[in-house]
């Protein structure tokens, strides 16, 4: 989803006064005006008058610790684990939530994003035919748009595929949308999901393409994988996939972020993320935020991809007549299911044996 939760790495600690708790406060109630869920909002604000009146926040002396205490506050109140007070002992710079990005802000984005290879980190056949995509995100198409064409493209030829999104904490909805549409025909149009947003009281939606470069991935068995770290960005892929009924998801369930918003400016030394938006699925009429996206078929994470790699062999022998790849699909099986077996004996050996 677009301005998902970013992770942070740590601060060391500052103290802070009542005068400057107060202010970080005032600011607070300002900024919930823009939560997409005006309700919760206003139980929020009238919690914290309350607080305030009581000396609800009096043995609050650091910043971290103010941190800590809003946030939990703000996620009791609302049950949105996206809403968030984050703490910077170091000056936080003046930066408009809203303002668009320069040509050279966009330009650095774009060079460090090509460094990571805009999160396409693996694309291979595996044994037996199987394509695996690993993604660590959903960069923007207009960054990422031609490494996506040219990762499906080698994937094409493979006779089942596997996406691996363990590791996967979001991103971009133009990229889920172009993904999903090489999984479907071009007609009719896929509706994928829905975005509202408060502020302009306006939904956007997200259809599949009517084009795309190269071939699309057509009545061919499809994996997804997913983690508890599975985020946002991704879980709308799984989610988007699962309810169509174009894949089986194996793993585990996943964080539960369905709500986009953006980081408001506190002061030097504080700012909040606030959701702006949330997710509305055309086929369920809700998103899987909270309770994130459920897995088909659960394993641990460190078992999904021999899992779904030996789910997608057994599907290709039953359907395949061809004596070449078959021999190599009923080998391939054989060496999956002992390199499962001695993953799942390792996983419990680490677990101290527990299954």
């Amino acid at each position: 989803m677009p301005n998902s939760l970013p992770e942070l790495p740590e601060q060391p600690d500052m103290a802070i006064d009542q005068a400057q708790c107060r202010e970080v406060l005032d600011e607070i109630i300002e900024k919930l005006n823009e939560y997409v869920f005006p309700e919760a909002a206003d139980a929020i604000q009238q919690d914290i008058h309350q607080r305030l009146k009581t000396g609800g926040y009096v043995d609050i002396t650091s910043g971290a610790q103010l941190a800590q205490t809003l946030t939990a506050q703000l996620q009791e109140l609302s049950q949105d684990r996206n809403l968030r007070v984050f703490f910077s002992a170091v000056p936080l710079p003046q930066l408009d939530a809203q303002s668009a990005p320069t040509p050279e802000e966009l330009a650095q984005q774009r060079h460090s994003s090509s460094l990571r290879n805009y999160d396409f980190n693996r694309v291979e056949r595996l044994c037996g035919n199987v394509g695996y995509l690993e993604l660590f995100g959903f960069e923007s198409p207009a960054f990422a748009g031609e490494t996506a064409i040219a990762a499906m493209n080698f994937l094409a030829h493979t006779s089942a595929l596997i996406i691996d999104l363990r590791h996967n904490s979001g991103g971009s909805p133009g990229m889920v949308a172009l993904l999903c549409s090489y999984l479907f025909p071009a007609h009719p149009p896929i509706h994928l999901n829905d975005l509202y947003w408060r502020a302009e009281d306006r939904t956007q939606q997200w259809w599949t393409l009517p084009f795309v470069p190269g071939c699309r991935y057509l009545d061919k068995p499809v994996y997804v994988l997913i983690s508890q770290d599975t985020f946002s960005a991704a879980e709308e892929f799984a989610y988007n996939l699962k309810h169509l009924k174009r894949a089986v998801l194996v793993g585990e369930t996943t964080r539960g972020g369905a709500n986009p918003g953006s980081g408001y400016r506190i002061n030097d030394h504080f700012w909040i993320f606030i959701p702006t938006g949330r997710a509305i699925n055309p086929i369920t009429g809700g998103n899987w935020e909270g309770n994130g996206v459920l897995p088909d078929v659960k394993v641990p994470a460190e078992l999904a991809l021999k899992t779904a790699h030996l789910m997608a062999l057994k599907t290709l022998i039953e359907d395949n007549t061809e004596a070449g790849l078959r021999r190599e699909l009923e080998e391939s099986q054989q060496r999956i299911e002992r390199e499962l077996v001695n993953l799942r004996q390792e996983l419990i050996s680490k677990l101290g044996g527990r299954s």
